[in-house]
């Protein structure tokens, strides 16, 4: 695997971890539905002046893939990030973080059901492996840990939101590998900002919450989630599906957790503990379990299973 394409699978769960972080900070100052609506909005307006160009050449299959476009946006844009901020209002980091872990699972499950695709025995002996690596860190190298995790309605919400990304990883394959990655993009977003209006008006004039406060620390939360976990986490993540397909990525995206437990490690101030480098290791062996390509894989190019290049998906250009 080259360095690049490791970098691209490895940027989104480092940058999506932070924001989990900052989301919860930014739980009680600005309204989930808000601050999704406002971190694409600036993300769109720092992004758009440097895409115009290309979006120009690729109109005409924009104009024919839109309502590809529209859905994919609705799943991403619109729900998922709106679903997870409201989701750490009332749910816990360690239950969101497992929740995301269930990634995988949904991703080979929806693959089978919606889109054909094959379980292979790699594919599935990485996502146990990967699972218990993240449940290993989670539970703090302790099973009697297990006892503590209570569900309640963010659960819930977190549980939604990583169901619809499965099923917009899936489709993203699907869209015409001559469309920019930066196209697809910033059409998810303006098409996602469109579709999600609806909820922020709802949510401001039924929601319930107090008036937001601009200060330095509130405008800094909706500058970090735009630029970093927003603009820089699917940019990466485009080019993850690009060049490895849909099932590999979300393998690497059981890195989440472990990213913010390291994180959460530097501002407590505590030390790594051994339960960090069993679920580490647990976790990396179930990615490069995954992405072993088996013999049938290898022998049709076009399937696509873990390991293999889907035959309609193109390196993207930037």
């Amino acid at each position: 695997m080259r360095a690049s394409t490791l970098a691209v699978l490895t940027l989104p769960p480092l940058f999506w971890a932070s924001n989990a972080i900052v989301g919860r900070m930014a739980a009680g100052a600005i309204p989930p539905f808000t601050l999704n609506f406002l971190r694409w909005a600036l993300a769109l307006a720092i992004l758009f002046p440097f895409v115009l160009r290309r979006l120009r050449e690729d109109w005409p299959l924009v104009r024919k893939h839109v309502g590809l476009l529209a859905v994919t946006s609705l799943l991403s844009i619109t729900l998922y990030n709106a679903l997870q901020y409201l989701a750490l209002i009332t749910s816990s980091p360690i239950n969101i973080a497992l929740i995301t872990a269930s990634g995988p699972i949904f991703t080979l499950l929806a693959g089978r059901a919606f889109f054909g695709a094959g379980i292979s025995r790699p594919a599935a002996l990485g996502a146990v492996l990967s699972m218990a690596g993240v449940a290993w860190v989670l539970l703090r190298g302790d099973p009697g840990n297990l006892t503590q995790i209570a569900f309640v309605s963010g659960d819930l919400f977190m549980l939604l939101a990583i169901a619809l990304w499965s099923l917009y990883t899936w489709l993203l394959r699907e869209r015409p590998p001559a469309m920019a990655t930066n196209t697809v993009l910033v059409m998810q977003m303006i098409l996602g900002l469109v579709l999600a209006a609806p909820m922020v008006l709802a949510e401001l004039v039924w929601g319930g919450y107090a008036p937001i406060v601009w200060n330095a620390p509130t405008i800094s939360f909706v500058c970090y989630v735009a630029i970093v976990p927003a603009l820089l986490g699917y940019l990466c993540w485009q080019q993850a599906v690009a060049r490895t397909g849909s099932q590999l990525p979300m393998f690497f995206l059981n890195l989440t957790p472990v990213f913010a437990a390291l994180m959460s490690v530097v501002v407590l101030g505590e030390f790594p503990h051994v339960y960090h480098l069993v679920g580490l290791a647990l976790i990396v062996s179930g990615i490069f379990m995954a992405n072993r390509r088996p013999r049938d894989a290898q022998a049709a190019p076009g399937s696509d299973r873990v390991g293999a290049k889907p035959a309609n998906v193109g390196e993207s250009r930037t």
